[in-house]
């Protein structure tokens, strides 16, 4: 038995929810659209080149949900997994989370999106764990602010080791499943990193440290 530890955005899923949340506030009205898109688009490529304000864009990704009644977003995040979420769930991810478990591993997600966006799609895996950065909430309302250490590049180690402490369950042989070169600190860390589907820098990577290189695209 070992932790599999996954990242979620372009890893169990074929695509970013981050991304595709953005998308859909403005398709639904829910942003002014232009200034949005413009901003999200943007915001998606400095994540890809490893260069995110990820403060910044927090901010931004949060903005929506702020003073909105929880049956309003509970609503939106309902047609969000259906219009954009189960288009990208891949037959092969839940393949191999079937095969962790089968062996009896300890599941757990770690991804730099927010928990809002995140926590349906994760439970919908049948995933138990997950650590996302967090939104602020005061009297049941999001603020827009976010809170805590957030769960990107060396974020995600700190996070990781905040969760061990509080549970019985070691390092040791435990994998890390991502496709982002943002990753790299937690695929070092563990004895088992993996690449999936990575970008071009995570591949190089990869190659160099001699680490398996797989597809969960269908």
């Amino acid at each position: 038995m070992a932790l599999a530890i996954f990242d979620l955005d372009n890893t169990l899923l074929g695509g970013d929810s981050d991304y595709l949340w953005g998308q859909f506030v403005c398709e639904k009205g829910i942003v002014d659209g232009a200034d949005f898109a413009a901003r999200n688009e943007q915001f998606y490529r400095d994540y890809q080149t490893g260069q995110l304000d990820i403060q910044a864009y927090l901010r931004f990704a949060l903005g929506p949900l702020k003073d909105q009644a929880a049956e309003t977003l509970q609503a939106w995040h309902a047609q969000f997994m259906t219009e954009k979420i189960q288009p990208i769930m891949l037959a092969k991810a839940e393949l191999l989370l079937a095969r962790h478990r089968e062996r009896g591993d300890t599941l757990l997600v770690i991804t730099a999106t927010n928990r809002f966006i995140t926590e349906p799609i994760v439970q919908a895996l049948g995933i138990a764990d997950l650590l996302a950065c967090e939104a602020e909430v005061v009297d049941g309302l999001y603020t827009g602010e976010p809170t805590g250490v957030p769960s990107y590049q060396e974020g995600k180690v700190t996070r990781l080791h905040a969760w061990l402490e509080d549970r019985d369950v070691s390092m040791e042989g435990a994998y890390f499943y991502s496709d982002s070169v943002n990753d790299l600190a937690l695929l070092r860390e563990v004895d088992r990193p993996v690449a999936v589907d990575p970008d071009a820098a995570l591949l190089a990577e990869a190659r160099k440290a001699d680490w398996p290189v797989i597809s969960l695209r269908n």
